[in-house]
């Protein structure tokens, strides 16, 4: 029987903004969205304030100074580095490791009964809080879906264990007796609209859903409800995806820092979106047949003129290409603007995605050589940009001063990522 264990950090954003700060440990943090909008990410002390997830920033500002809260712009360099040193770690603790998200990893425990599962687990958070400083819970199961509820009681100390909850130690009396005390909508794929129609059929816990007959859930709802509700009785359904699968759409977006007039910057932004999705795209060795780009103005502003327009192409040839992308982007996009609007938002999406050995090339132009060179070009471009940092080389099409990006007004330094931010330490 499979065996598996949910490793989560504990706030993480707002973990690794205090991580290399010592005079915020006991102050209370955020995180905020992209341009500086909305509260993504809570510590501890801002959770016992009260303050709501997705509140924005400006609607808390008298308060959050009040409470000496501190706010930081998203870091997605730092976090993203500290997240894969978090797996690292945990890949020296089992062989079998899906990341299921930036701060969430699942573990297969199977093998591990000699050493004693819990103890597994406490030597984990114990491993993690040595060599990165940060604090995880974990939850672990006879599924993946039990694990991912273990782990919600180990934050929530609601099996009496701080920080590691291991549900294969509790007989079944003790977890029906703790089941009955959660809500359905802590369920792992429960969203509020689920929630509320199994409110409706009187399933308001986790141990009704469970009980609950598994055909008439799969007929009223779907068969991946149905897997939940085995799941939550130990029959593995869900296996460890160690191997993420090819993504069949990449799309790249970001509102701008201020509204934007002239095409010529939504042409910067345009070509930027495109050689980020491209990259990911050579990434997963992988070739788009179609792409899309959009624009729009600001739909919160509803006095101002409005406009919208997104158009879809499909390319002669699948392409990974950032030029032969953004050449095609930079056309759509000339195709669909309008002047005289001040667009609050662009982005991208390529499309028609298959792997890169399966590229199938026009019969009426040379592509042979010209692959050749193309794929060259930009495996160089690629490993320039990993060694010496993203952005070192790019598609003049970018620009090099765009006033557009986002506001980041509260941005802590990349500590991990960028020689000239990495952390000083003064003698006194």
């Amino acid at each position: 029987m499979p065996v598996f264990a949910l490793v989560d950090c504990n706030n993480f954003y707002a973990s690794c903004e205090k991580l290399f700060n010592p005079a915020l440990q006991n102050i209370p943090v955020v995180v905020l969205s992209n341009n500086d909008g909305c509260v993504v990410a809570r510590s501890a002390e801002v959770k016992a304030l009260g303050i709501p997830m997705g509140v924005p920033w400006f609607k808390i500002q008298e308060e959050a100074k009040r409470h000496g809260i501190v706010a930081f712009s998203s870091n997605y360099s730092l976090y993203a580095d500290l997240s894969n040193r978090v797996v690292e770690v945990l890949s020296q603790f089992s062989p079998n490791v899906e990341v299921y998200s930036i701060d969430e990893s699942f573990l297969e425990f199977s093998g591990f009964e000699r050493i004693g599962y819990t103890s597994h687990g406490i030597e984990i958070r114990q491993r993690v809080a040595d060599w990165l400083g940060l604090a995880v819970c974990v939850g672990i199961g006879a599924t993946k879906t039990l694990a991912k509820l273990a782990n919600h009681c180990a934050k929530k100390q609601l099996a009496g264990m701080d920080g590691v909850c291991d549900f294969t130690t509790m007989d079944m009396e003790s977890l029906t007796h703790l089941f009955e005390r959660i809500d359905v909508g802590e369920v792992w794929g429960v969203g509020r609209k689920i929630s509320m129609r199994l409110a409706e059929m009187k399933i308001q816990t986790v141990r009704q859903l469970r009980d609950s007959d598994a055909e008439s859930i799969r007929s009223q709802f779907s068969v991946v409800l149905e897997r939940t509700v085995r799941e939550l009785r130990g029959l593995s359904c869900l296996n460890l995806e160690e191997v993420a699968p090819a993504r069949q759409q990449i799309m790249s977006s970001r509102s701008f820092g201020q509204l934007v007039y002239d095409r010529s910057d939504l042409e910067e932004a345009v070509a930027a979106y495109i050689s980020r999705a491209a990259e990911k795209l050579r990434g997963q060795e992988s070739l788009a047949g179609a792409l899309q780009v959009y624009i729009r103005t600001n739909i919160f502003n509803p006095e101002a003129p409005q406009y919208q327009k997104s158009v879809t192409v499909p390319l002669p040839e699948a392409t990974a290409d950032s030029r032969t992308l953004t050449a095609w982007g930079l056309r759509v996009l000339r195709r669909i603007y309008r002047p005289g609007y001040g667009y609050h938002k662009a982005g991208i999406a390529l499309m028609d995605i298959v792997p890169r050995a399966n590229q199938q090339f026009s019969l009426l132009a040379p592509t042979g050589l010209v692959s050749a060179r193309s794929e060259s070009l930009m495996d160089a471009m690629d490993s320039i940009n990993k060694r010496y940092g993203r952005g070192t080389l790019k598609l003049a099409a970018e620009g090099i001063n765009n006033q557009w990006r986002m506001r980041r007004g509260h941005l802590s330094p990349r500590f991990t990522t960028a020689w000239d931010e990495i952390p000083q330490v003064r003698a006194r």
